[in-house]
């Protein structure tokens, strides 16, 4: 465009040039009026649009076809782009007709969801009880041994304390030796 504006201008002066002449003859009688004067008028005018002529289809033509290009570029764009957004103003509008359904399936999975946890934390707690149960009786039947084992020990100290006291009542001096005496014999037979 900048090309085709400075040729422009170029023409236009050097029409001044060549016009400056004539121009400046205005008192006398103009040759211009004369019929010579009318055909270089005319051949002024045809070299003049010819140069016009020329360089708008030199120049201009392929200006031209490229702004048509650019702009027919444009609106193919602006043509995909309407559709692209009109797509995805189908695809927003079916999403939000489907958003009741969405909401209801994800209210009912929720439910589906929680009452399983519930189902898992009670068959765990389940487990759980029954483990603390086991434990408790495996605590106790271990208690219960340790008191029958306490106890036999108990009434077994009791047992000797009670023979000691009878020993001690019943073994006098007299038995005492012949206790001895058969002791002493006992290991004699032994010893033999």
């Amino acid at each position: 465009m900048k090309r085709f504006l400075r040729s422009a201008g170029f023409l236009g002066m050097l029409v001044l040039i060549v016009a400056m002449p004539l121009l400046a003859e205005e008192g006398e009688a103009s040759p211009a009026d004369s019929t010579t004067g009318w055909v270089f008028r005319w051949l002024n005018f045809a070299i003049v649009f010819g140069a016009i002529a020329y360089f708008a289809v030199k120049k201009g033509g392929p200006y031209f076809r490229g702004q048509a290009e650019e702009i027919s570029r444009k609106i193919a764009e602006g043509v995909r782009a309407r559709e692209k957004a009109e797509r995805q103003r189908q695809e927003v509008q079916a999403k939000l007709a489907n958003i009741e359904n969405e909401i209801a399936e994800m209210r009912a999975e929720a439910k589906r969801d929680a009452e399983a946890e519930a189902q898992r934390l009670r068959a765990l707690a389940r487990e759980e009880a029954q483990k603390i149960e086991r434990a408790a009786q495996a605590e106790i039947a271990a208690a219960e041994r340790a008191a029958r084992m306490d106890l036999k020990a108990f009434a077994a100290r009791l047992a000797i304390e009670r023979a000691e006291a009878v020993l001690r009542e019943e073994l006098t001096p007299k038995s005492e030796a012949a206790l001895f005496e058969a002791f002493v014999r006992d290991l004699e037979r032994s010893m033999n």
